[in-house]
C-alpha cells in the first residue's frame, strides 16, 4: 500500500496497463481480463487485476497529464515491482495520413516540459519506448490488420492549446499526434530500466477536425487494449 495505490503486496502485476480514465480502466479489465479483483479505488483512481491467456495483468488508470501519471507511475514500479507498463489513450492525429480510429505507437514523446525537467536540467532528454514492445506491438496490428502508424508523438503540458504555431512545427516534423502523458511514462521508464510504450487510438483530429462519436469510442479502443496485451506477452 503507498499514498495513492491502496493494493495489498502481490495484488499488482509486472504488466500494468495504463488508461488514463479510471472508467476505462474498469471496461477494458471487465472486457479483456479473467477473475478480475479491483485493488484500488483511492481517490477514485480505480485499479484492477486478472488474468489474460494466463498472464497476470493490472489495469490501472493514471488520470490526466504527467505529473498525475507520475505519481501512479512512481508508486507501480518502486513500491510493487511492475516491470512491463503500456498506456493506452487516446490522441489527437496531426498528419493527413493518419485517420480516427487509426492507432498510434509512439516511437518516441516531444515535449515543452515533463515532471522529470528538473533532473535533466539544462540537458534536452529524448525518451522513447521500449523496442521489443513496439515491434510486438507492431506486428500485432498488423496481424490484425488494424491500421497503425509508428512514429513521434507530442505530449503536451495543455489540453486547450493556444499555440497553434507550435502545432504547426509538430506537423512540419512529422508528429503524429498530440496527447499528455507518454513523454513522462518514457522517462520513469528510462530512469527504472523497465520496459515502457504508449498505443494510442485517434479519437479526434487537429487538421481535419473530425471527432470519434462517443457511441463508436469503447469499439475502436478495444483495439489498442488488444495490441498492448499481445505485445506485453510476445
Amino acid at each position: 500500500m503507498t499514498i495513492h495505490i491502496g493494493a495489498k503486496p502481490g495484488e499488482i502485476a509486472e504488466t500494468v496497463l495504463l488508461p488514463g480514465d479510471p472508467y476505462r480502466a474498469k471496461w477494458a479489465a471487465e472486457t479483456f481480463l479473467k477473475d478480475i479483483k479491483l485493488v484500488n479505488e483511492v481517490r477514485g483512481m480505480l485499479g484492477f487485476t486478472g488474468t489474460w491467456n494466463g498472464h497476470p495483468v493490472t489495469i490501472h488508470g493514471s488520470g490526466m497529464g504527467m505529473p498525475s501519471l507520475s505519481i501512479y507511475v512512481n508508486e507501480l514500479i518502486r513500491d510493487f515491482g511492475a516491470k512491463t507498463l503500456i498506456r493506452i489513450g487516446s490522441c489527437g492525429g496531426m498528419q493527413t495520413k493518419v485517420n480516427i480510429r487509426d492507432v498510434i505507437l509512439a516511437m518516441t514523446a516531444s515535449s515543452l516540459s515533463t515532471p522529470s525537467r528538473g533532473i535533466f536540467k539544462e540537458l534536452n532528454f529524448a525518451p522513447c519506448a521500449d523496442w521489443s514492445l513496439l515491434r510486438a506491438a507492431a506486428e500485432a496490428a498488423e496481424t490484425k490488420g488494424i491500421s497503425c502508424h509508428v512514429g513521434g508523438i507530442y505530449s503536451s503540458d495543455v489540453f486547450y492549446d493556444e499555440r497553434p504555431d507550435l502545432n504547426e512545427q509538430m506537423i512540419r516534423h512529422g508528429i503524429l499526434g498530440v496527447e499528455m502523458e507518454a513523454a513522462e511514462l518514457y522517462n520513469l521508464a528510462a530512469r527504472y530500466g523497465v520496459r515502457a510504450l504508449a498505443v494510442l487510438t485517434v479519437s479526434d483530429h487537429l487538421i481535419t477536425h473530425e471527432a470519434l462519436p462517443s457511441a463508436d469510442r469503447e469499439r475502436s479502443f478495444g483495439d489498442m487494449v488488444e495490441i498492448a496485451l499481445h505485445a506485453a506477452f510476445s
